[in-house]
């Protein structure tokens, strides 16, 4: 029996289950913890990345996770963040403010790893390289994991 009744909900349901199971397996058995996570990150590789590079990446998302990508998205902001690792941290640090401390860094490469394992790896080094250098060496060698 499906879960919603349509398909194209219950499959993104049970993608987004896998990609929040393996952020758990790092970060503890809290899901609404890896909802965060997942979140933060994205928005904070959103927020620098061009345009057609953030939409090609937002395409690979499961549907569900697409929707949280592009909440609170101000494209207007995108010329003004600043690119340094150290405000991409802070970003996540700020989304994960009213959750149980979690170490920044790791959630960020946690999240990479996801992506690494899901996305096709074309994108995954379009969307690496399109990241300045401090902030692409969180995200591990994706021919690692294909």
């Amino acid at each position: 029996m499906s879960a919603t009744g349509i398909s194209a909900f219950d499959k993104t349901l049970q993608i987004t289950n896998t990609w929040l199971s393996e952020i758990m397996s790092e970060h503890g058995p809290d899901r609404q913890l890896a909802w965060h996570i997942l979140g933060a990150v994205l928005h904070s590789v959103r927020d620098r990345l061009p345009i057609e590079v953030s939409a090609h990446l937002s395409a690979q998302l499961p549907l569900l996770v697409r929707g949280s990508f592009y909440d609170q998205f101000v494209p207007a902001k995108l010329n003004s963040c600043e690119r340094s690792q150290g405000a991409f941290l802070e970003q996540i640090k700020q989304e994960l403010s009213m959750s149980r401390p979690v170490n920044v860094e790791d959630a960020a490469r946690t999240v990479f790893r996801v992506l690494n394992h899901y996305l096709s790896p074309g994108e995954v080094v379009k969307v690496r390289h399109s990241l300045p250098a401090d902030i692409r060496g969180l995200w591990p060698d994706p021919s690692a994991t294909h």
